[in-house]
């Protein structure tokens, strides 16, 4: 009984006939008796797996006339029982596929005899011999198997596994298989430790679900406009998506629990991410109304600074960006090509480290994320030998305008060059820390100086000549803005306005209209925003140039007078003309559709809108120094491109009885082909 039961799995697989397939007895043609059952299992061996075709075609064949063509010395005349499973380590019954199975004849399964639309898997046999039959003759000429491979399988799951050898025989071809495999069994599942105060976890045991509730909410735009198409995802460490909204900005959640644990995210073209927790409730239906912020584009918070060491030294470049969202990558470049991040391993420090004079050059970084990219200011680095002086000692020419009675006859002028250093930068004496910005900057300048008398009519006039240059600290510097902001057309001061700076106020406009400001630090692009507390001009943004190394610029500041409100309902379509000069047809035209204006809170508005529509023609070349900004853009991969228009409009909306400011919705503009004049316009 011992025997039988040893070998019951074994009667399984190859033996009585099954709904899955035909399988003869387990005896022999001869009538012996089946050794697995009558024998000690000490007396018989199993042979290797053998898979020597493929499902393809007419089925797969296992047939032992070709396992023996190829392998003889791996099995034996008479196998006294086989096995059959799939590549999948899955036992022959167990595939709900006919198939037929004989000691003496082999395995094979036959794809017509599959039901519709199924075929035969892939199988892998191996049979059962008296272990002195089993020949090992030959194996000598093998070389040593490699090492099984990495088990595919996954969690809880069984695969196979293969192992290889190579015949090391110059003269013999080997007997055997090149090729063994073996079942394995993957790694247990991690069980899911999460906890649910309310409800039950979820199938990917990543929070918990509430069957009998539902989060309803609404979403608008940054400007109350209802936010169709946005998306509402889970927020865990791999947000999933649960829904969209539908034209009015709606959405529908069922099964989120409100224990306060869960948190939605919802994103939006060109808004920022917005994050809400489910507050907490014993109510069936939770109500979330959401308003969206609109996403605020890259710029550049520290830039590169200048940097000059000597060979071996170490200089490191930062870089900062902000924007919504934050910018998930950073990259850096050396005159234009980009560094190897596996190589530098930078983020937004790049640090270089013993410094040769390939590493002279430009450096900038590029920050991105989802909505685009910014690049940085250039930084340049200074190599120096390490036994070449620091700065040039000896002085760049500089000639100086001697008073009209002290004409030199050694140079026929009334010129003389006193000499001067330039203002480079240069290595002194820092210490080892790595900063972004260099505790004291160094830069060339006078070393020595010398007194020298003039030959004038009838006196001697001294100067003094500059006759060496060194490295000395850089003198600090301030830069001043001044200037005045008038109207466009008649030069009305714009009185008593607010100056802006990044969103913040700091400064305004005096009597008559006169303003100075200081240019802060590391300012590379003054971007000024004149805001009129009158409302008589447009709100007016300027880029304004200054002199980085210090000194005054004076700028005069031409701003639009608003255009007189024009009353209009908003129940009604609306077209309002673009244009400004006389004898000339409008340039384009604004339609705004009906029911299109909306409150701040998202509520449709319903009445009389004054609207003021003030527009810079290009036409008019005289309005030209009141156009908005510098006309630059910032392109998808960073660069600052010029930027070509056919206008600028600014609209103000506002209810006529109480004045509230409101927003418009789909608004339409309308360019008149006959106008356009760009030739690459003029294709599409």
């Amino acid at each position: 009984m011992r025997c039988l039961s040893t070998w019951t799995v074994l009667l399984l697989g190859i033996t009585g006939t099954l709904s899955q397939g035909t399988w003869r007895s387990i005896m022999g043609t001869s009538g012996r008796p089946n050794p697995a059952v009558y024998h000690n299992e000490d007396n018989y061996k199993w042979t290797t797996w053998f898979n020597v075709d493929h499902p393809g075609g007419k089925g797969d064949y296992e047939k032992l006339n070709v396992i023996r063509f190829y392998y003889r010395a791996r099995v034996c005349e008479v196998p006294q029982a086989l096995e059959a499973r799939t590549t999948k380590w899955i036992p022959a019954p167990s595939t709900g596929e006919r198939v037929h199975s004989d000691p003496a004849v082999g395995f094979w399964c036959v794809n017509d005899e599959q039901p519709v639309g199924r075929n035969c898997s892939n199988y892998a046999v191996r049979f059962l011999c008296p272990k002195e039959l089993v020949s090992d003759v030959g194996e000598v000429m093998w070389g040593p198997w490699s090492d099984w491979s990495l088990c595919p399988a996954q969690c809880d799951q069984v695969a196979i596994q293969h192992r290889s050898r190579s015949c090391k025989s110059s003269s013999k071809q080997c007997n055997g298989q090149t090729v063994e495999a073996r079942s394995c069994r993957g790694p247990p599942c991690p069980r899911c430790d999460l906890q649910c105060v309310m409800g039950r976890v979820n199938d990917e045991c990543s929070g918990c679900m509430c069957q009998d509730h539902t989060v309803l909410g609404s979403v608008r735009s940054a400007g109350g406009l209802p936010a169709p198409g946005a998306a509402i995802l889970r927020a865990d460490s791999t947000p999933k998506l649960l829904t969209v909204t539908d034209h009015n900005g709606h959405f529908q959640v069922p099964g989120i629990c409100p224990d306060g644990n869960m948190t939605l995210m919802i994103k939006l073209k060109n808004h920022s991410p917005h994050q809400v927790t489910v507050p907490p409730s014993t109510e069936r239906t939770s109500i979330l109304l959401l308003k969206l912020e609109r996403a605020k584009k890259l710029y550049v918070l520290k830039n590169p600074e200048n940097k000059a060491r000597r060979e071996g030294q170490t200089a490191a470049f930062c870089c900062k960006v902000d924007g919504t969202p934050e910018p998930n990558q950073y990259e850096w470049f050396h005159n234009g090509t980009l560094l190897d991040r596996s190589q530098y391993q930078y983020d937004q420090t790049l640090v270089l480290r013993n410094l040769s004079l390939d590493h002279i050059g430009q450096y900038y970084c590029r920050a991105s994320n989802e909505n685009g990219a910014i690049k940085s200011k250039i930084a340049t680095l200074t190599v120096i030998g390490q036994k070449a002086p620091s700065c040039n000692p000896k002085p760049d020419s500089h000639l100086i305008r001697l008073p009209h009675d002290c004409f030199q006859n050694e140079t026929n002028s009334f010129y003389y060059d006193v000499g001067k250093c330039p203002t480079s930068m240069c290595t002194g004496k820092l210490d080892n820390g790595i900063r972004c910005k260099d505790s004291v900057s160094f830069c060339c300048g006078i070393s020595n100086m010398e007194e020298k008398e003039i030959t004038c009519q009838g006196y001697q006039l001294p100067v003094m000549i500059v006759t060496q240059c060194g490295c000395k600290t850089c003198v600090d510097t301030k830069a001043i803005v001044r200037g005045r902001a008038i109207a466009a057309d008649t030069g009305e001061p714009m009185r008593f306005g607010h100056i802006y700076m990044d969103g913040t106020r700091i400064s305004r406009t005096g009597y008559k209209g006169t303003f100075s400001i200081q240019v802060p630090t590391n300012t590379e692009r003054l971007v000024l925003t004149f805001v009129d507390n009158m409302e008589k001009f447009v709100n007016t943004t300027k880029v304004l140039p200054f002199n980085p190394r210090g000194g005054a610029v004076f700028h005069e500041i031409k701003l639009l007078r608003k255009k007189p409100a024009v009353i209009i309902s908003s129940r009604e379509t609306n077209k309002l003309d673009l244009g400004e000069v006389e004898g000339q047809d409008p340039i384009a035209e604004i339609e705004i559709p009906p029911n299109a204006f909306y409150k701040e809170n998202g509520e449709v508005f319903m009445g009389n809108v004054k609207a003021s529509v003030t527009f810079l023609d290009p036409r008019d070349v005289s309005t030209a120094a009141a156009a908005q900004s510098d006309l630059n853009f910032i392109g998808d991969e960073g660069d600052t491109l010029p930027l070509r228009t056919y206008g600028m409009f600014s609209v103000d909306f506002r209810d006529e009885e109480g004045g509230e400011s409101l927003n418009a919705g789909e608004v339409k503009v309308r360019l008149d082909a006959a106008q356009v004049k760009m030739p690459e316009h003029l294709k599409t």
